[in-house]
């Protein structure tokens, strides 16, 4: 039995998110989140992505998604493997 920790995926989930904000790979996170999680948050996706544009708010950023991801997992615990499974994609997809 494999046991999902929520907070480690909400966090890891923040900074994969935020990283790819900023990034050519935001493209397609914004298409999967927009299928895979909502349209709810492909608009706090694309908002991240135009306050990073204007300000450093990396951190801040971070910090929002990370609770809104643990927020959505404790609602829906059946979505950690498709955040984690966007993590993974979109940590491969980011220019380095």
């Amino acid at each position: 039995m494999n046991v999902v920790h929520h907070p480690r995926v909400a966090w890891e989930g923040a900074r994969a998110f935020v990283n790819a904000a900023g990034d050519n790979a935001y493209w397609w996170l914004s298409d999967t989140v927009g299928r895979s999680l909502g349209v709810t948050h492909q608009t706090k996706l694309s908002e991240t992505r135009l306050r990073l544009l204007r300000e450093d708010a990396w951190l801040a950023e971070t910090a929002a998604w990370r609770v809104r991801l643990e927020d959505m997992l404790h609602e829906r615990p059946d979505l950690a493997p498709v955040v984690l499974q966007l993590v993974t994609e979109t940590s491969r997809r980011l220019s380095h």
